[in-house]
C-alpha cells in the first residue's frame, strides 16, 4: 500500500474556492481505481496550510490517477490558488495501530 501526503499552502482569499472545489471532486477522487482512502487536513497553527492524505493500492494506481484527466482538471484549478510551492511525499505504510 502507498500512502501519499501532499502539503498545500493557499492564499487566504482562495481557501473558500479550494474547499468548494474539493467538495465537488472528493467522491470522484475516492472512486478512482486503486484509491483506498482520502482525507483532507487543515493546519491548526496556520489555517492556510492543508494536507491531502490518501492511500493507494499501489504506486501504479497512484500514477494512473496522477495521469488522469480528473487529476489534470483538479490540479489546473488548484495550482492557481497556491501561495507556496506544494510538497508531496509518497511513502509505504510500515506499521499501523488503531
Amino acid at each position: 500500500m502507498i500512502v501519499r501526503l501532499v502539503k498545500l499552502r493557499f492564499r487566504e482569499s482562495e481557501i473558500p474556492a479550494f474547499l468548494a472545489n474539493f467538495e465537488k471532486v472528493k467522491e470522484k477522487i475516492r472512486a478512482s481505481n486503486g484509491c483506498l482512502y482520502l482525507e483532507l487536513l487543515r493546519g491548526e497553527d496556520d489555517p492556510c496550510i492543508f494536507f491531502t492524505h490518501s492511500h493507494w493500492i499501489s504506486d501504479e494506481a497512484l500514477q494512473n490517477y496522477r495521469n488522469s484527466e480528473l487529476f489534470k482538471g483538479i490540479w489546473a484549478q488548484t495550482k492557481t490558488k497556491f501561495s507556496a510551492k506544494p510538497e508531496a511525499w509518497t511513502t509505504s505504510s510500515l506499521e499501523k495501530l488503531l
